[in-house]
């Protein structure tokens, strides 16, 4: 059996109620190989919601910008947003730390900014809402005002300390903007999107358009169109598996910023199992005794609540990129990759 034989037959297993369709692309540094596989009620240049892969894209944009000078990662945000937007958002042990999150703790996730998304406010979390079928639209000062009312983790850049947390990338495309005068679409176009010829990417703002794959959640379409047309830097853009790995050689490749960036990139903290979290990139990696046998190697990049990932395995120079478009099993397209890249 081949191995292109063999990654469609793990995608066509993988397939269930929950699982109506996948797809998947893998390839080599050098194009040497290139496999798209689909399974189900999908096409292989679908367009689907990346969802938090698009931190990959936010990240990308500071990155560019403090390469340009425009944006030091050690400046504090109250240097660049104003004292009456932020005042509040992290109060924690009697200090008001809200101004003097830098951009570094953003990217890193060690501000100590509680989740707009996922922690609990007046009794219940947005993402509660949302998987319920409450459809609704937000835009930063709305990310703000919740925040203000929920408890900080921890005080910004405490030693060992990081919680994964969508506020801190609704910050960074607001301080992205504030710098540029652009809003945050326009600097995906400008910087990534027409520069690596990403054909078939956007951020999707439009809750009438129907472009995307919709959304599953166990074995029911979740349509949220309001709340994905929100997600914004955080988790706002669409994109297919091709797009997805062209962009992931271009941030791999320094062509969107600097390759020497990745030194300071890499000092990885703990989030929650098994992933990790540098300066806007996880780390997803298996101790050896879940997989004696057959080692699983690292993968560095991104995934999302949709069921979306985009990574690099550096030491099979893969990439893989693809959607289970599931919200319910978050851990689905990890036990899906593992296997796919075993058949290297």
């Amino acid at each position: 059996m081949n191995i292109e034989t063999r990654l469609q037959s793990i995608l066509n297993r993988s397939l269930n109620r929950h699982v109506p369709g996948i797809v998947v692309l893998i390839e080599s540094g050098d194009g040497e190989f290139s496999w798209t596989g689909t399974a189900g009620a999908v096409s292989a240049d679908q367009q689907y919601f990346i969802a938090s892969t698009t931190k990959l894209f936010t990240t990308a944009i500071l990155l560019r910008l403090h390469n340009e000078r425009k944006a030091d990662l050690d400046t504090q945000i109250g240097a660049i947003l104003s004292r009456e937007m932020i005042e509040g958002v992290h109060r924690c042990k009697g200090h008001e730390c809200s101004q003097l999150i830098t951009i570094r703790q953003l990217l890193s996730h060690t501000s100590g900014l509680p989740d707009y998304f996922q922690d609990r406010c007046d009794g219940s979390t947005l993402q509660s809402q949302l998987i319920h079928g409450h459809d609704k639209a937000w835009d930063i000062h709305d990310v703000l005002t919740a925040v203000k009312r929920m408890k900080p983790k921890f005080l910004p850049n405490t030693p060992n300390r990081a919680y994964y947390s969508d506020t801190n990338f609704q910050l960074l495309g607001l301080i992205a903007t504030t710098i540029t005068g652009k809003p945050i679409s326009d600097l995906y176009d400008d910087f990534i999107i027409r520069s690596l010829g990403l054909r078939s990417t956007y951020l999707y703002t439009d809750p009438t358009d129907h472009r995307p794959l919709p959304l599953n959640y166990k074995d029911a379409p979740l349509l949220i169109p309001k709340a994905m047309a929100s997600f914004g830097p955080d988790g706002g853009i669409v994109s297919t598996s091709r797009d997805s790995i062209r962009f992931l050689k271009g941030f791999f490749g320094g062509e969107i910023f600097p390759e020497q960036f990745f030194t300071e990139m890499k000092n990885w903290n703990r989030i929650f199992f098994p992933l990790q979290y540098g300066m806007g990139i996880a780390r997803f990696k298996l101790p050896w005794f879940f997989s004696p046998f057959q080692r699983v190697p690292e993968l560095i990049g991104h995934s999302g609540l949709s069921g979306a990932w985009a990574f690099h395995a550096p030491e099979k120079d893969l990439y893989v990129a693809g959607t289970v478009n599931q919200i319910a099993n978050p851990g689905r397209p990890f036990h899906l990759i593992c296997r796919l890249i075993s058949c290297f």
